[in-house]
């Protein structure tokens, strides 16, 4: 594959992220509406949002290495048309069933796309510093998400049938990506393999960089399912605000911080970034706390931003030390995986905070939220401080 052709996959791999966050992000700041359209309890919410990653669940063990086989194109428009199914099944929902089924093409959807699609960032980046790659994921996912969010708030609150019109733009949106990522080249393997399910498993020789980088990215992604699946509710139960424009752009802020702060990283090493992460993380879980027990506005504000740019630091660093280590030829199995173990612990925060929230109370269930999540930043600064008193550095593991 010549540069140009190189370039134009890589930026529709980075349309195809984007197009993943936007669809998975889209209901989000709708949830409230539909808790009240059908008299929904938290946890039918929470179980709505959680479904998605349920099915990624299912998805990513089985179909992970499909774009290693059978190349990152073919995989990214099976993932873009069921994404695009998706957006038609939220758009006329009847009924609460229809978002599981929606949650569901976008789940498994999104387990096509993204592994393929940041394999082929990695693969065909054309700049001179390795990491650029994880952070136009960083960028792309952020922008997707932040779009989605905004805009469905923004929907919402000034135009009639305020539960149809984000889907309506997600679907063009899939169909434009879709006609991109056609345009660029076939990445088809000149020895293609037949497939056959794939019992996950992390190649030999990185193990300890892996499960820091999975523990990193699912350290965002379980802060992401609190701020995604409850967040709206947050507040408007808290500050007892229903403008979901207002709620959008809170909800918003937070990806913008995620996607402006991604645009600094690729000079800094990945566990610098991870360190830096898990901190801030640590600051933004105190926010989240505060903003729920006071009911303040300017609280939640600082909770987005905070969050967001330790997301950002989180997600690319323990991208980035993937990226450094995992071999080509296993790349994508490789991702598929560390998206496999980050979306399971997405689900059981989503479902267990929904449970809490619906049994208990929406505070308590915060606050629970906050003390499990504060372990899991504990035990991610463990990982990194044992792994360094160790002979081998972590940059060196993948050539042992």
């Amino acid at each position: 594959m010549n540069r140009l052709g190189r370039r134009r996959a890589f930026w529709s791999a980075a349309c195809v992220l984007g197009l993943s966050l936007w669809s998975s992000g889209a209901p989000s700041v709708l949830y409230p509406l539909y808790a009240v359209k059908w008299d929904l309890p938290p946890v039918a919410v929470t179980t709505v949002f959680a479904t998605y990653q349920l099915a990624l669940v299912v998805v990513l063990p089985l179909f992970g290495n499909l774009s290693d086989l059978f190349g990152r194109r073919r995989i990214m428009l099976a993932g873009i048309a069921l994404m695009a199914a998706s957006a038609i099944v939220f758009a006329f929902a009847p009924n609460v069933a229809f978002l599981y089924v929606g949650r569901v093409l976008q789940g498994a959807g999104a387990g096509l796309a993204m592994g393929a699609a940041t394999a082929s960032l990695i693969e065909n980046n054309t700049s001179r510093n390795p990491r650029s790659a994880s952070t136009v994921a960083t960028v792309a996912t952020a922008t997707g998400l932040t779009f989605a969010l905004l805009l469905s708030g923004l929907f919402a609150e000034h135009l009639p049938r305020p539960l149809l019109w984000s889907y309506i733009v997600l679907l063009v949106l899939a169909v434009t990506a879709g006609a991109a990522v056609w345009a660029t080249p076939d990445d088809r393997p000149l020895m293609t393999k037949r497939w056959r399910p794939q019992v996950p498993f992390v190649p030999t020789g990185f193990r300890t960089g892996f499960v820091i980088s999975t523990l990193s990215v699912s350290l965002a992604y379980c802060v992401g399912a609190i701020f995604l699946s409850l967040g709206a509710h947050m507040i408007d139960q808290f500050t007892h605000n229903e403008n979901t424009a207002l709620v959008g752009s809170l909800l918003a802020t937070s990806s913008a911080c995620i996607g402006v702060t991604g645009l600094f990283l690729p000079r800094f090493h990945a566990r610098a970034l991870i360190w830096a992460g898990t901190a801030l993380t640590l600051v933004s879980l105190a926010l989240m706390a505060a903003a729920s027990g006071f009911g303040s506005l300017p609280l939640f504000l600082g909770w987005c931003v905070v969050g967001g740019i330790a997301y950002a630091l989180a997600f690319t660093g323990g991208l980035g030390l993937i990226n450094d280590l995992s071999p080509t030829h296993h790349r994508g199995a490789t991702l598929s995986f560390l998206y496999l173990v980050a979306y399971t612990l997405q689900a059981a925060t989503a479902i267990g905070v929904g449970a809490v929230a619906t049994v208990v109370s929406l505070s308590t269930a915060v606050g629970a939220a906050a003390i499990v999540l504060a372990v899991l930043c504990e035990a991610v600064a463990v990982l990194l401080l044992t792994s360094r008193r160790t002979a081998t550095p972590l940059t060196n593991l993948a050539a042992s």
